[in-house]
């Protein structure tokens, strides 16, 4: 038996039979330090025998009763501590004053007389340390096998390497208890592995309810984002918390750990592969040019910082109004470059504070500088929070997309994409109105660059797609917070959908399609099916291993409940990413190239000038107005002055 399975059945031993094994234990020490002390007294060894009776009896009958009288029988020795170490010093100093006057002053012939004052010295250490050692072995043992049996249960998706690696760093943890794999391929299902049984996915009913299991951790780092998705839409039905391990590149280097488990992320609810990018045009477009991104600490222009850097241009320039959050991409851009190739020449990376607004400030980063092409990922993009500020957001949105454009245009550089948004669409806020208008302004310019001829114009191009999850304003991050403290989890209406894409895949995409431009165009980047937005807290909520409590549900039923709060101002149901139906395909399967009527710069800086005489008078309701003239379909679904 191994020394866990006997400690275990010691653990469950009943009251009356622990107490018992004490006892035993104390009689044998009583004859054990009786014939130690013999030895000691003798200074040689001699076998236990009859020489030894009587002072071993005496020690049963005077030490014994003592023992108990004191508590030493009743006391939990895994639990000892100091209370229980002061009885047992009160217990062995009575015992040892009550031997020593038997065996040492009264006497007992053929016993010498020291055995009196050594035996119960040696008693006291004895006890002492069986107790110290039950406490170690028995207290501590139990508590770790008290721990795995009241873990939760857990099972591992994948009977393939990683899920055995996997199982091996998890087996070293006692905050769970591993029960088996998951696999969907019969030729593993009822074999072990590893000793650990493999279960069809169909049995998941059974283990939840005759195991506990409480996660289902996913260890298919190779499978397709389309796959993982089958997968996780067959785990939302079941009380089970749903974790993954990242991506198989992740992995390559250093093997898989517990620690590399995560909280599921929403790409795997989309099941959306993304679409390897043109490299050629690409490198064509980055390699060894210096490339400018304004608003370089936001969520996309980071990324695109980020993707920029794999194709090593010569110069990086990051262009931010916030100080932390250049910083931020800045050092984490330096670790991400490591040492310079020389054989591809240094890599430079600049930070630059400034705001898109600051007309001085752009020309003089483009004099120094001269950028071939600039990624214009500055804005205000926060709904409310423009239609709360609308002046503002037009200011940085509108003026600061035609001042970066101006200069650019001044100075030859290449390449301007703009990053839009699905919600210049058909706007009901002044932030996507604002977008709109910021590419008509790119429109204006382009097509007035065209008619006055000439070569090294600036290529104006816009890229508009929906919301990327992750990105601050995104409901991903908010849905999980409100998870993690128990809900509940805000929706503003149980209708509204909205498109969804990865931070890295938009930004890839807005790389590819600027690669793409010869000016002018509007491109859309196809984003798949819309999502509910309820559905997705509903997933979110279920693969977090919680349920959705309905509205019918008893008020204190378990469960986390989706609140619908109403729609916010500038809000609507649902995002558009085409005006009208009238979009052309273009080399790459994910990108579109839209139809948008703009006005001539001519007649749209007559209207921005009308705009910007209402914003320094701060004129909200002429600035509402104008805005529904100068852009097609806006209509303001609130007011919020």
């Amino acid at each position: 038996m191994s020394l866990q399975g006997l400690t275990h059945r010691l653990i469950r031993m009943p009251r009356a039979g622990k107490r018992l094994l004490a006892l035993t234990l104390d009689a044998f020490l009583c004859a054990f330090t009786v014939w130690l002390a013999w030895a000691l007294r003798l200074e040689h060894w001699v076998p236990f025998g009859r020489m030894h009776a009587w002072a071993t009896l005496g020690s049963w009958l005077l030490g014994l009763p003592v023992f108990a009288h004191f508590g030493l029988y009743a006391s939990i020795f895994r639990y000892a501590g100091w209370n229980a170490t002061l009885a047992l010093g009160k217990a062995v100093a009575v015992y040892g004053g009550l031997y020593a006057l038997v065996f040492t002053l009264i006497a007992v012939p053929g016993i010498p007389r020291s055995i009196g004052i050594i035996q119960p010295l040696l008693m006291f250490v004895a006890l002492g340390l069986s107790r110290v050692t039950v406490r170690l072995w028995i207290g501590d043992l139990y508590s770790e096998l008290l721990a795995r049996l009241n873990a939760p249960g857990v099972l591992i998706y994948g009977a393939g390497q990683s899920g055995l690696q996997l199982a091996a760093s998890l087996l070293r943890m006692h905050q769970q208890r591993l029960v088996g794999y998951l696999d969907d391929n019969p030729a593993l299902q009822g074999r072990r592995l590893d000793g650990l049984p493999v279960f069809a996915p169909s049995d998941l009913d059974r283990l939840v309810r005759v195991y506990q299991v409480g996660s289902v951790l996913l260890a298919i780092p190779s499978a397709s984002l389309a796959r993982r998705k089958q997968i996780v839409e067959l785990l939302r039905p079941h009380p089970v918390h749903v974790r993954t391990l990242p991506g198989m590149a992740d992995l390559v280097r250093r093997g898989v750990h517990a620690s590399d488990l995560q909280d599921l992320d929403i790409e795997d609810l989309l099941g959306r592969d993304p679409v390897r990018p043109d490299e050629a045009l690409v490198e064509q477009q980055l390699s060894g040019r210096t490339v400018m991104v304004t608003g370089a600490g936001g969520s996309i222009g980071s990324e695109l910082c980020r993707q920029i850097l794999v194709w090593r241009p010569r110069v990086l320039l990051l262009l931010e109004q916030s100080e932390y959050a250049l910083y931020e991409i800045h050092r984490e851009l330096l670790a991400a470059m490591g040492e310079p190739d020389d054989a591809d020449g240094p890599l430079h990376i600049v930070p630059l504070l400034g705001s898109v607004q600051d007309a001085a400030r752009l020309d003089a980063i483009l004099t120094e500088w001269h950028p071939d092409t600039v990624y214009h990922a500055a804005a205000y993009k926060h709904v409310p929070l423009v239609e709360h500020n609308p002046i503002e957001g037009l200011r940085n949105n509108v003026w600061g997309t035609l001042e970066c454009a101006a200069s650019a245009e001044r100075h030859g550089v290449g390449h301007f994409v703009l990053v839009s948004t699905d919600k210049a669409v058909r706007p009901t806020s002044v932030m996507g109105a604002s977008k709109r208008l910021a590419e008509m302004v790119l429109q204006a310019l382009h097509a007035q660059g065209e008619r006055a001829g000439g070569s090294g114009r600036t290529c104006f191009t816009m890229v508009r797609f929906g919301n990327v999850l992750g990105s601050s304003g995104s409901v991903v991050p908010l849905f999980r917070q409100q998870i993690e403290q128990g809900g509940p989890v805000t929706v503003t209406h149980r209708e509204i959908t909205r498109y969804f894409m990865t931070i890295p895949e938009a930004a890839q995409l807005v790389i590819q399609a600027g690669a793409m431009a010869c000016g002018g165009e509007v491109f859309v980047l196809d984003m798949g099916e819309p999502v509910r937005i309820h559905d997705l807290a509903c997933r979110m909520i279920e693969l977090s291993g919680q349920r959705v409590r309905r509205p019918q549900d008893a008020p204190d039923a378990e469960g986390i409940e989706i609140r619908v709060t109403g729609l916010r101002p500038g809000e609507k149901l649902y995002e558009e990413l085409l005006s009208d139906d009238t979009s052309v395909r273009t080399a790459h399967p994910r990108i579109l190239k839209a139809q948008e009527r703009f006005l001539p710069w001519d007649q749209l800086q007559t209207w921005l000038e009308q705009l910007a005489e209402h914003m320094r008078a701060r004129r909200h309701d002429d600035i509402r107005a104008l805005l529904q003239q100068l852009v097609e379909g806006y209509r303001p679904s609130d007011r919020t002055d």
